[in-house]
């Protein structure tokens, strides 16, 4: 397994009166993605960003080095993904429950010059895999039922990491292609070894991050970030 560990800040915890600040410095903490998270109060119970702002962060996004991690939780996505691209995008996952045709769905996000993937529910099997690995270039596991921050990590999902790690070390030893395992959902510096040891490479933290800044501006997440990255050097 990799250890080239990847931490993606959620920005649905950021202070979004002063949004792109709080990118730029969760970013020089160490961080490697900007995880945006969009809700459609369909699909889950809020409504969170759209495309718009995932437009207003792309530039900064870029100009400090990371990436930008859209997870659609809205149904149906079709109609959302080109939107999203065309804002900047450079990762897209979605839902499988929320694709009528999830092969068709991968294959536009890959169109449109973006990666692509696929996320998955507590509740939700990996079967949705089986025929479309080939276009998938992220896995991302739910470790909480998705819709709100701050929730507790789901200890079960530690098993299925472990199967997804299967997965995709399986395909890439066949394909020589590698595939991101991403985990959100009540990551934090004290269990982000573990999830570690359980095949995941990609972590999304967002009020573990944002919701514990330091006294100083300059450097109010190196505390914990660093935390972060301590924990994974163990690993």
């Amino acid at each position: 397994m990799s250890k080239d560990f990847r931490i993606a800040p959620s920005i649905l915890s950021a202070d979004f009166s002063k949004l792109g600040q709080e990118i730029e410095d969760v970013i020089k903490s160490g961080t490697d993605l900007v995880h945006f998270d969009v809700m459609d109060n369909h699909y889950v119970p809020n409504l969170t960003i759209g495309p718009l702002v995932c437009d207003a962060i792309r530039e900064l996004s870029h100009n400090v080095g990371a990436l930008i991690d859209v997870h659609l939780m809205v149904e149906p996505v079709d109609r959302i993904i080109p939107d999203f691209a065309k804002a900047g995008a450079d990762i897209i996952t979605f839902h499988p429950e929320a694709s009528k045709h999830i092969d068709r769905s991968l294959s536009m996000v890959r169109d449109l010059g973006c990666k692509s993937g696929l996320v998955f529910n507590p509740g939700t099997p990996l079967h949705y895999l089986e025929h479309v690995m080939d276009k998938v270039d992220m896995i991302l596991l739910m470790s909480v039922n998705p819709g709100f921050g701050g929730q507790k990590f789901i200890p079960q999902t530690l098993e299925k990491a472990k199967q997804a790690r299967a997965i995709i070390d399986a395909y890439t030893a066949r394909t020589g292609r590698e595939i991101w395992l991403e985990i959100d959902g009540g990551v934090n510096p004290d269990n982000i070894a573990e999830i570690a040891k359980a095949g995941v490479d990609t972590f999304v933290a967002g009020s573990a991050i944002f919701g514990k800044p330091s006294d100083t501006d300059a450097n109010r997440y190196d505390t914990v970030v660093g935390k972060m990255r301590a924990a994974l050097a163990t690993v």
